[in-house]
């Protein structure tokens, strides 16, 4: 991955270009009061992360990309398979007070309920605490009778990029989105829960890159 924390030299690079374009690296050197031999790595640095444009016979132009296009490009290249994390799942005939225990001893905010291996609905510490309230006996109650159902649950796909999952996060004010894989079974299309992202992965991610 290509994030770049730009020299003195490299930014100033980047003025004289777009005050002169276009302009070639013996202008750029001497401005700057250097060889072309010293410039060479900077300019090659700059070309290939996009930043600047070299022309043959031309010279060099400002491409309007920045450090945060570079950022955001990076961001969409990683797939939700690289950042995603085991999600926690029970079935839609666990009681209330189990799921809550699993919530717990994983210590996550939502739980994914399936049937007969597929997601089927979506329950989140907000769902607990409004069931505890209501006075329902939570030893026998089934986690499917107070959990959101399809189709008003946000998914994404393995295969969809960090900044998709990203957005509808964001969008659908959620804490995390079950990552499904498409399966037809009995003429239907099911979604096998895989994976799960959350606010927590898109976090470690900008961090891991901005380390970078």
């Amino acid at each position: 991955m290509i994030i770049i924390e730009l020299s003195k030299r490299q930014q100033r690079i980047i003025e004289i270009v777009k005050e002169n374009e276009p302009i070639t690296s013996e202008h750029i050197a001497s401005l700057l009061e250097v060889t072309r031999a010293t410039l060479r790595p900077d300019l090659a640095i700059l070309t290939m992360s996009g930043i600047l444009d070299a022309r043959p016979k031309v010279g060099y132009f400002y491409s309007g990309k920045s450090e945060v296009n570079i950022l955001s490009k990076e961001v969409k290249a990683i797939k939700v398979c690289d950042i995603m994390s085991v999600p926690v799942v029970v079935s839609e005939e666990t009681s209330v007070y189990d799921a809550i225990v699993s919530m717990f001893l994983e210590d996550v905010g939502t739980i994914f309920v399936t049937s007969k291996g597929y997601l089927s609905g979506v329950v989140s510490r907000k769902d607990f605490l409004k069931s505890s309230i209501g006075g329902i006996d939570i030893n026998k109650v089934p986690v499917g009778m107070i959990m959101t159902r399809k189709p008003n649950i946000v998914t994404i796909s393995k295969d969809a990029n960090a900044y998709t999952a990203a957005i509808k996060i964001i969008e659908h004010e959620v804490d995390s989105l079950p990552v499904v894989e498409k399966h037809i079974a009995e003429g239907k299309e099911h979604m096998k829960v895989v994976g799960r992202v959350t606010k927590s992965n898109i976090t470690k991610l900008l961090v891991e890159l901005c380390k970078e």
